[in-house]
């Protein structure tokens, strides 16, 4: 089963984006912030990280540059609201440091589970 790790500081959006990817056959794993899912990824093996971008403890860019140095063959989805500037900032951004995709939030789930299957499909 492949392995997802989400990062997000919104419990909501970690709870549905969790069951998701359950219900879409992945096994999802969860993090409150960039910090808590970096040591995440120093413990356990993930094929794909959903990433936020503004967050405290260690900002969703900084944990894109982060995988991509440490982890080049996961996969990354960035997604974002984009705070008080708006995501056309901060996706086109995140996908310079490595992010595969970036969904602007909101977004509607059938279509990050989409991605999801295609970029794990196109890794495999």
């Amino acid at each position: 089963m492949r392995k997802i790790l989400i990062i997000d500081d919104d419990g909501q959006i970690l709870s549905l984006l969790a069951r998701s990817m359950e219900l879409a056959g992945f096994a999802a794993v969860t993090a409150a912030d960039g910090r808590e899912g970096q040591r995440l990824l120093e413990k356990q093996p993930f094929d794909l990280v959903i990433t936020d971008l503004i967050m405290p403890e260690k900002e969703g860019m900084e944990t894109i540059s982060y995988i991509r140095k440490n982890f080049p063959e996961v996969r990354i989805i960035a997604i974002s609201g984009g705070g008080r500037i708006g995501p056309e900032t901060y996706l086109p951004a995140a996908l310079e440091l490595g992010a595969d995709l970036a969904f602007a939030k909101p977004f509607h789930v059938d279509d990050l589970v989409a991605a999801v299957r295609k970029l794990l499909a196109a890794a495999a």
